[in-house]
């Protein structure tokens, strides 16, 4: 499956923002699906991830309350709804699908990634 993340930008702090991610070339609707985040110089973060069906979801510390993912499987898409922005979350975020209903925290249990998009906030 092919995952094609955009949304990102510059946004001030307190701002918002909404990523989405596209997914093409596979049945979306059998990934749980997740999103992880890299700043410079920095490992990669656990965002959110969120089940097949959309019932479930689970979010990192550092966003609980601020982020929200959602996804439509209709449109083969998952998004990420960004709140409150500080400049901590400036990072590259990458939309990822894992095989299968359970989600995970590790990115290596993640077979698929798209590219990346940048959200840069400012102070």
């Amino acid at each position: 499956v092919q995952l094609q993340a955009s949304g990102g930008g510059l946004v001030q702090g307190g701002g918002s923002l909404r990523l989405s991610c596209a997914a093409s070339g596979g049945t979306f609707s059998s990934y749980s699906m997740g999103w992880f985040r890299q700043a410079p110089g920095k490992e990669r973060e656990f965002v959110a991830g969120i089940r097949r069906s959309g019932g479930s979801t689970l979010y990192g510390d550092s966003v609980k309350g601020r982020f929200t993912i959602s996804r439509d499987n209709a449109k083969n898409t998952v998004y990420l709804q960004m709140n409150s922005l500080k400049p901590e979350d400036t990072a590259v975020y990458y939309c990822a699908a894992r095989s299968g209903s359970l989600y995970s925290t590790n990115g290596y249990e993640f077979e698929y990634w798209g590219q990346g998009t940048l959200v840069t906030v400012s102070s």
